[in-house]
C-alpha cells in the first residue's frame, strides 16, 4: 500500500515532507506513511479511480484537492467518497467521482485554458476544474443551485470559477470563446449554440442520448478541417433542459 502510494500520488509524497515534524533535527526527516489530513478512505478513493483508467496525474491531483463533503447534503457527508450519484437540491444528482474524473480527463484542461461548464449542481465539478485551468465559467438553470454553488466555491477559496444562473444551452458567449467546454446533464442533440463558442482545437464533452433512453459520453474536437467525434462511455444523467428555472 505504501508503495502504491508513494508511485501513485507523488504531490502526496511531497506534502509528507512538509507535514513531517520540525523537532526532527536529524539530516534525514522520517517521513509520514501518509499526511496528517489523509484518511485511508481518501487513499482508497484515489486507489479506486486509477483501477478504473483514470491516469492523468494532473485530474487525480484535483479529485484529491477538492472535499466532495462540502459539496454533498450533510446526510451524505460520511459517505462523500462513495462512488456513486448522490441528490442535491432542486431533484438534481451530483455525478459519481469516476465520472467526474473521466469527463475531466477528456477535456485534457491545461493551466492557460478558458473552460465552460453548463450545469454548475453542487459547485463540484467546477471545482474540480479550477484545480486544472485558468479560469472556469458555470452556468446553472436554478438559481438556488446557482447560489449555494457561488458560496461554497467562495468560501473554499475557488477564486477562479464564476457561477451564472442562466440558461444552459445559451451558453455564456460574452466570454467565448473557450478551450473546453463540459456540459453536466444530458442533450438529445449536440448543442450548436455552444459549439459555435468553442474556440479552435476546443473540446466539448457531454452526455448524449435520449433522456428515457441510452445515454453516452461524446468528445467533440474542433480541428481546422472539421469535428472529430468520438463515442466513449455508457452514463444516465439528468435531461439537459431548455431555459432558466423560474420557481427555484
Amino acid at each position: 500500500m505504501i508503495r502504491d502510494w508513494r508511485r501513485m500520488f507523488p504531490w502526496r509524497r511531497e506534502e509528507a515532507r512538509v507535514t513531517g515534524s520540525s523537532d526532527d533535527k536529524s539530516d534525514t526527516k522520517q517521513e509520514p506513511v501518509f499526511p496528517r489530513d489523509a484518511s485511508v478512505e481518501r487513499m482508497d478513493f484515489l486507489l479506486s479511480l486509477r483501477r478504473r483508467g483514470i491516469s492523468d496525474a494532473g485530474v487525480l491531483r484535483a479529485m484529491d484537492k477538492v472535499p466532495r463533503q462540502d459539496f454533498v447534503l450533510p446526510e451524505f457527508a460520511e459517505i462523500a467518497y462513495a462512488d456513486q450519484a448522490m441528490p442535491i437540491a432542486c431533484g438534481q444528482t451530483i455525478s459519481q467521482p469516476f465520472v467526474v474524473a473521466y469527463m475531466t480527463e477528456q477535456l485534457e484542461v491545461k493551466r492557460e485554458h478558458r473552460v465552460l461548464e453548463i450545469g454548475t449542481g453542487s459547485g463540484y465539478q467546477a471545482a474540480v476544474l479550477s484545480q486544472l485551468a485558468g479560469a472556469v465559467y458555470s452556468v446553472e438553470r436554478y438559481r438556488t443551485l446557482a447560489d449555494r454553488a457561488r458560496e461554497t466555491l467562495k468560501r473554499l477559496g475557488y477564486d477562479n470559477v464564476t457561477v451564472v444562473a442562466g440558461d444552459g444551452l445559451n451558453g455564456l458567449p460574452e466570454h467565448a470563446p473557450y478551450d473546453r467546454i463540459i456540459v453536466t446533464a444530458a442533450a438529445e442533440t449536440i448543442p450548436e449554440k455552444l459549439v459555435d463558442q468553442l474556440a479552435e482545437r476546443g473540446i466539448l464533452v457531454l452526455p448524449l442520448g435520449q433522456h428515457d433512453g441510452a445515454q453516452r459520453i461524446v468528445k467533440l474536437t474542433m480541428l481546422p478541417d472539421g469535428r472529430q467525434q468520438q463515442d466513449l462511455l455508457p452514463v444516465r444523467f439528468v435531461p439537459l433542459l431548455p431555459g432558466k428555472a423560474r420557481e427555484l
